[in-house]
């Protein structure tokens, strides 16, 4: 259980970080210093972004569920 749980884990924490580099960015931080402030105004949340939004949050529950039980596994073993 303990390298399932690893494997997914570090599956969960890379599939995690390219998801949300996949986001379009909707504030003006630093993309938009770099050039990225740019955008269209009629370019609004999509299909394609609100799945992207709901395949992150269903990632990161996942996430969360595997270090919660590495977290319980180290505690009772």
């Amino acid at each position: 259980m303990e390298l399932f749980l690893d494997i997914l884990l570090v599956i969960t924490s890379a599939l995690l970080v390219l998801l949300v580099l996949l986001h379009r960015a909707k504030g003006g931080g630093l993309s938009s210093l770099f050039g990225g402030g740019v955008q269209s105004s009629l370019s609004g949340s999509t299909v394609v972004e609100k799945n992207l939004d709901r395949i992150t949050l269903f990632t990161a529950a996942v996430w969360l569920i595997a270090i919660l039980g590495i977290g319980l596994e180290i505690k009772f073993s």
